[in-house]
C-alpha cells in the first residue's frame, strides 16, 4: 500500500463509516436517494489548492507576497502621488492622484518571481504605446509585450516597500518625471531615494490565498478545470491532479467509497474568490465560450470515471456567483447541457447542481423547478454560519438556536416530496464566537449534524484535514467536537 493510498484510506475509514456491500452507492429509481443519506467529507486543499488550508506551503516561495492575484498601489517617490489607470482603463497610466481607490489599484499575473503582468480595474493589461514609450492600460490579454520586471526594496523586518518597475518590451525602467508614466528610464542602478523618479512606493491593498497554485463511505473531491488537459494544462497552472483522480478512484473502488467528482473551478473562473481558479479576483465564467468549454470538462470526467463503481456523482459546478437574472439563465442552461454530458455516459450517477451564492438575496429555491424534470438530480447548499455581518454578534446560544430554526426550515423549502433531492455539500464546525469553551462547540457540531442529516441526499464536511483546527473534520473527531457514532 503506497503513503497516498494509506492517506486516502485512513480519510475516510477509521471511525467515519461502516464497510458497505456497495449497494448504498447505487441509484435505484428516479430522484430516489442512496438507502441513507450520505455523511461524506471534502477532500478540499487536494486538487484545488488553497492558501489558507496550510499556509505553510507558500513560505518558500520566493517573493511570496506578489502571488497571483495580490493587489498592488504604486505611489511615485519624486510626484507624491499615486498611479493611476485612467478611466479604469483603455488610455494612460498618471501619476497624478492624492488618493487610491480602484483605478490606483494593480493586479498581478505571477509569470516567475519578479516578473509579471499588470492588470487594471476594466480588466485591460498594462503595455507600452505605439511610441514604444508611453505606458497605457490597454490590452485584453497579456502577450510578450505585456512583461514587466519588478527590482524590490525591503524594510528590515523584509516587508516589501519600494519597486522599480522595467518593461522587459525596451529594457527601461518605468518613471514619473511628470505625471504621465512613460518607460524610458535607463538607469539601472539606484539608491532608493526620493529623488528617484523610478522608484515607487508599494503598498499591498489585498491578496488572495494561492490558487496556483468521511463518513459513511463517501467523500467529494473539488477539481479545476484544467484537469482535462492534464499533463499539461494552460500556464499558470500544473498538471498532475488528473494522475491524483485516477488514483484517488482505484483506492475508493478498492475499499468501497463513494466518490462525487466536483468542478470546484471553471473556465473564466465562477465566483470571485481563489477556489475558483481566477487569478485576480475577476469572473467572467458566463460566457459562450467558457460554457462551452465547462460543458466539455464534465464530458470529460463522465466518460472517464462512468464506469467505475465508485463513481456517486458528477457536481457541475460549485458556487456560482450570483450577478443579475442573465447569469441564472446561462446557468440554467449550462446546467441542462451539463446533466446531458452525464446522461451522455452514464445513467446511474447523480448530478448535483450548486445554487448561486455570495450575491445579495440569493434564492435557494431558484433551481427548484428546473432540476424536478431532470431525473437523479441534487440541488448543493453550503450553510456557514459565518461570512455575514449578522453572524459576528452571535453569541453560541443563538448560533445554535439559528441552525436549529433557521438553517432548518432552509433546507425544508429546498427538500420537496417530488423534486430534486437536497445536500448540505460544504458546512463546518467553525463561527465567530471568541469564548466559545469546548461544550459549546460539540452543541454547535451535533445541532448541524441533526439538522443537515435531514437533507435527502446528504452532508459533505468542509474539510477533512485544514490548519485551522475546528475546519477539520480529522481534528474534530480526535478531539471529541463531532461524534459520528450512530
Amino acid at each position: 500500500m503506497s503513503r497516498l493510498e494509506l492517506l486516502f484510506l485512513l480519510s475516510c475509514f477509521p471511525y467515519l463509516f461502516h464497510i458497505s456491500d456497495g449497494g448504498s452507492m447505487a441509484v435505484q429509481n428516479e430522484n430516489m436517494p442512496p438507502s441513507s443519506p450520505i455523511r461524506a467529507v471534502n477532500l478540499g486543499g487536494w486538487l484545488v489548492t488553497e492558501g489558507w488550508f496550510m499556509p505553510s506551503l507558500f513560505y518558500d516561495i520566493i517573493n511570496n507576497e506578489t502571488l497571483d492575484g495580490t493587489k498592488l498601489q504604486f505611489k511615485s517617490v519624486t510626484q507624491n502621488m499615486y498611479l493611476s489607470a485612467e478611466h479604469g482603463g483603455g488610455s494612460n497610466i498618471v501619476a497624478n492622484r492624492t488618493n487610491a481607490s480602484t483605478w490606483e489599484t494593480f493586479k498581478l499575473w505571477r509569470i516567475n518571481e519578479d516578473t509579471f503582468n499588470l492588470k487594471v480595474d476594466n480588466n485591460q493589461f498594462v503595455t507600452l504605446a505605439g511610441d514604444g514609450v508611453t505606458v497605457v492600460a490597454s490590452v485584453p490579454s497579456p502577450g510578450s509585450g505585456e512583461k514587466f520586471q519588478f527590482q524590490m526594496l525591503r524594510n528590515s523586518i523584509k516587508q516589501l516597500i519600494r519597486v522599480r518597475i522595467k518593461a522587459l518590451n525596451n529594457g527601461m525602467f518605468l518613471q514619473a518625471s511628470t505625471d504621465l508614466v512613460t518607460a524610458d528610464y535607463d538607469v539601472q542602478s539606484t539608491n532608493w531615494g526620493d529623488d528617484d523618479p523610478s522608484v515607487f512606493e508599494v503598498k499591498i491593498k489585498d491578496q488572495l490565498q494561492g490558487e496556483y497554485q468521511l463518513c459513511n463511505g463517501y467523500v467529494r473531491i473539488p477539481v479545476g478545470w484544467w484537469i482535462a488537459s492534464d499533463p499539461n494544462p494552460p500556464a499558470p497552472f500544473v498538471g498532475g491532479s488528473l494522475e491524483a483522480l485516477d488514483n484517488a478512484f482505484i483506492w475508493a473502488e478498492k475499499y468501497n467509497v463513494g466518490v462525487i467528482v466536483d468542478l470546484h473551478a471553471a473556465p473564466g473562473s465562477q465566483n470571485q474568490f481563489e477556489h475558483s481558479g481566477t487569478r485576480d479576483g475577476s469572473y467572467k465564467w458566463a460566457t459562450a465560450t467558457n460554457i462551452a468549454q465547462t460543458v466539455h470538462v464534465i464530458g470529460f470526467l463522465a466518460s472517464r470515471y462512468a464506469n467505475s463503481s465508485s463513481l456517486l456523482a458528477i457536481e457541475l459546478l460549485n458556487e456560482p456567483q450570483k450577478s443579475n437574472l442573465s447569469d441564472l439563465s446561462a446557468l440554467k442552461g449550462y446546467y441542462q447541457d451539463g446533466y446531458y454530458a452525464v446522461r451522455n455516459h452514464t445513467e446511474k450517477a447523480y448530478v448535483i447542481m450548486s445554487t448561486q451564492v455570495y450575491g445579495a438575496n440569493t434564492d435557494t429555491t431558484e433551481l427548484l423547478d428546473f432540476a424536478s424534470n431532470l431525473p437523479n438530480t441534487v440541488i448543493d447548499v453550503h450553510y456557514y454560519n459565518l461570512y455575514a455581518d449578522n453572524f459576528k454578534t452571535l453569541t453560541a446560544e443563538q448560533h445554535i438556536e439559528y441552525v436549529n430554526t433557521t438553517r432548518s426550515a432552509e433546507l425544508r423549502t429546498v427538500t420537496r416530496q417530488n423534486g430534486p433531492l437536497s445536500f448540505v455539500g460544504e458546512w463546518v464546525a467553525e463561527w465567530d464566537v471568541q469564548t466559545a469553551s469546548k461544550e459549546d462547540y460539540q452543541k454547535f457540531a451535533q445541532v448541524q449534524l441533526d439538522v443537515y442529516g435531514r437533507a435527502t441526499f446528504g452532508w459533505a464536511y468542509w474539510t477533512y484535514k485544514h490548519v485551522n483546527e475546528h475546519w477539520s473534520m480529522e481534528w474534530n473527531i480526535n478531539n471529541k467536537i463531532i461524534s459520528l457514532k450512530t
